[in-house]
């Protein structure tokens, strides 16, 4: 790479955006066709453990344990996976921007990306302005692994980060934005990684209930690319 920096097409994290309506009987919800693991659970702390510490050969997360947070695998199951009648998908691009030398951030408080699409339940933030929340966000891409990353993310609700098929950040559950970051250098072992070599990276988050919706991301990884 030039020191002009990565090209602009390996900034971008493409992502796959579900959306799900809320079986809640609250206004807005469609009460018949609602998930139940949306805009039903409440909770204000993270849940780990939900998902297993693999991914599965599929490569989405495997349900572990329903933590009080998720009503069954079943119900689990359809949170990324495209299921007509029950979710719809979108797809968009999250770009990733140079905030200072070597770092790149991604970074809103107001993450609603298919307001006014899907079904739209517009269900309403903590100023009463209303969005469409409910959703999955699904990401899967590669990178080369240099000495020195780390990979931050903060936000709500659900989120974990597989680097190379292995669980390396833990945010599940329903709660307020939290943080959480992973010093590639320090789980290297763990992980299975070797600096200058290429690995996948897999990102499955969900925003599940009301009030807030925050999606940020800060890492010093150059380079995102598509797993081909």
């Amino acid at each position: 790479m030039s020191d002009a920096g990565p090209p602009q097409s390996c900034q971008n994290l493409k992502a796959t955006i579900r959306d799900f309506t809320c079986r809640n009987d609250n206004a807005g919800c469609t009460v018949a066709n609602g998930h139940p693991d949306f805009n039903f659970f409440g909770g204000n702390a993270e849940t780990t453990g939900i998902v297993q510490a693999m991914l599965g050969a599929d490569h989405k997360p495997v349900f572990a344990a329903a933590n009080g947070q998720i009503t069954s695998a079943q119900s689990f199951a359809q949170w990324y996976v495209d299921t007509p009648g029950v979710n719809q998908p979108f797809q968009i691009e999250l770009p990733l921007l140079e905030v200072s030398a070597g770092r790149y951030e991604y970074r809103t408080d107001k993450f609603y990306p298919i307001d006014n699409m899907g079904w739209n339940d517009h269900l309403r933030d903590f100023t009463g302005t209303p969005h469409n929340f409910l959703f999955t966000t699904e990401i899967h891409t590669t990178f080369t692994y240099r000495a020195g990353n780390t990979f931050t993310f903060r936000g709500d609700d659900d989120l974990w980060l597989f680097i190379n098929g292995k669980l390396a950040l833990d945010l599940g559950g329903l709660h307020p934005e939290v943080m959480g970051t992973v010093d590639l250098d320090a789980k290297a072992a763990e992980l299975g990684i070797t600096p200058g070599q290429k690995y996948s990276m897999d990102i499955f988050h969900a925003e599940r209930h009301t009030d807030a919706s925050n999606f940020k991301v800060e890492t010093t990884i150059d380079c995102f690319e598509d797993p081909g």
